[in-house]
């Protein structure tokens, strides 16, 4: 029962009381305030850490990302023959995948043998021989295999920037018993004159075409790169040892059939056969005039040994990669350039090291010439050398062998001296075409070869006897 003072119970009295709470230690707040900073500070680096590690996955991702690769476009059967094609409208296309371009020279680059535009005609090699294929010159870098190039297709229709050029190549495995095509230069050379009409190779792998243009390859002529010879006309090459040597010429005028024709200035130049930049071999051999007479000029090799008939009679010779001087007295000058290069008048060739061979044309007939000592001293032709020949005609190329055979290729065909004698003999040859033989050469002792000087034929001859008998080889037709 309540009385009158309204007592409560105990319990309520202390819940009705006010409430105060109890304030926190000393520091507290500022101990709250540190934490919170401290936590922020941490989200904050582990955000940044994030964002690093996504970049660097970004980075690898962008590295490994795999190259695309290209398919080539079908090449056109004309440009398996050796000539680019042609722009539509004439504009310049980009070069399909894999096709190899002639780097334009730096603009630091001020050396005259730099690369120089435009590309080279670069095609799948092992195609057929063009159809109409007409051999112009022809190398041998061994028994078996070798390359010769000429111009196929029709003139004005050849699928080139230029359709009147119309350069092939084909080369053989199996000594000219069949032909397949191959990858050639095709452009307009300086003052009108056209692409290459010469090629030689060291090796399997290390060749030029020439005449008028330089072009080299370095891949067994899958490939061609031009080299700038800044309007200089190549009228000959060869290469021997680590080394190639070529004849730069100043040419005026327009150009001609003729590439060699109205040159009047020489340097000899060389380069290491693997790369392409040449330089002059030195001031004696440069600069070679017959008092400016248009004439012509030509080249010798052994392994070792270097020789050049200057235009204007003297002989100049030189270790391979070494310095060259002018040697001995002066036989005959070399006259005009004939269609393949070659002096009209006088005819240089190597037998050995030591001993070259040179034929000068005289009135009546040929005199042959021979040193011992290179070119020091020279021997007397000896009475009677062409006594029972008929007119042998106007010589066109020499050779020798370096077990001393000799053999001269003429318009009326061809003639042989063999190893150890001193009387020219007829050669034997089939079919002997008409106008005779512009080239002869041989590989070996026993084999040669020899181009007719009617380039409409599609055939070379070739001898396996030392010269004796000579014989067109497998005709280079389509498809051989």
């Amino acid at each position: 029962m309540t009385s009158g003072n309204d007592e409560r119970d105990p319990l309520d009295s202390w819940l009705s009381q006010q409430v105060h709470p109890l304030p926190p230690p000393p520091g507290t707040f500022e101990l709250i305030t540190r934490r919170a900073r401290r936590r922020k500070l941490r989200r904050l680096a582990v955000t940044v850490v994030s964002a690093a590690a996504v970049a660097a996955a970004a980075v690898v991702a962008v590295t490994n990302v795999p190259a695309l690769h290209l398919t080539q476009s079908p090449v056109p059967a004309s440009v398996a023959a050796g000539q680019r094609p042609a722009s539509p409208g004439g504009t310049q296309q980009p070069s399909p995948a894999g096709l190899h371009t002639s780097p334009s020279p730096s603009p630091t680059q001020t050396s005259p043998t730099s690369p120089t535009s435009p590309p080279s005609s670069i095609t799948k090699p092992g195609g057929p021989v063009p159809p109409n294929f007409q051999p112009a010159s022809v190398t041998f870098v061994s028994q078996s295999t070798a390359w010769v190039i000429g111009q196929a297709g029709t003139p004005g229709k050849c699928a080139n920037t230029d359709p009147y050029v119309c350069t092939s190549i084909a080369h053989t495995h199996d000594t000219g018993k069949t032909w397949r095509g191959g990858p050639a230069p095709g452009t307009t050379g300086p003052d009108g004159a056209k692409g290459v009409s010469g090629l030689r190779f060291l090796d399997g792998t290390n060749g030029w075409a020439f005449g008028p243009e330089l072009w080299a390859t370095h891949d067994a002529g899958q490939t061609w790169t031009q080299v700038n010879t800044h309007g200089q006309r190549v009228t000959d090459l060869e290469a021997a040892g680590d080394r190639a040597y070529a004849l730069w010429a100043t040419c005026p005028g327009s150009g001609s059939t003729a590439f060699a024709a109205n040159c009047t200035r020489y340097t000899l130049m060389t380069t290491t056969t693997s790369g392409d930049h040449w330089t002059p071999v030195g001031p004696v051999t440069s600069g070679l005039t017959n008092g400016g007479t248009a004439t012509s000029a030509m080249l010798a090799l052994t392994s070792t040994t270097g020789y050049l008939l200057g235009p204007d009679g003297s002989l100049f010779s030189g270790p391979i990669g070494g310095t060259w001087r002018e040697v001995g007295p002066r036989q005959c000058q070399p006259g005009p350039a004939q269609a393949n290069g070659l002096p009209a008048n006088a005819l240089l060739a190597v037998v050995r090291s030591a001993t070259v061979v040179l034929a000068c044309v005289v009135p009546g007939g040929v005199q042959v010439y021979t040193s011992a000592d290179g070119g020091l001293n020279w021997d007397t032709p000896p009475a009677g050398a062409w006594s029972g020949l008929p007119s042998i005609g106007t010589p066109t190329s020499l050779a020798a062998a370096p077990e001393g055979m000799r053999v001269l290729a003429t318009t009326n065909g061809i003639y042989v001296v063999p190893a150890g004698g001193s009387r020219w003999q007829q050669a034997t040859v089939k079919n002997t075409p008409k106008g005779g033989f512009s080239y002869v050469g041989m590989t070996t002792a026993s084999q040669g070869v020899a181009l007719p000087a009617d380039t409409s034929l599609p055939e070379i001859w070739m001898t396996f006897d030392g010269g004796q008998n000579w014989a067109p080889r497998t005709p280079i037709v389509p498809g051989n």
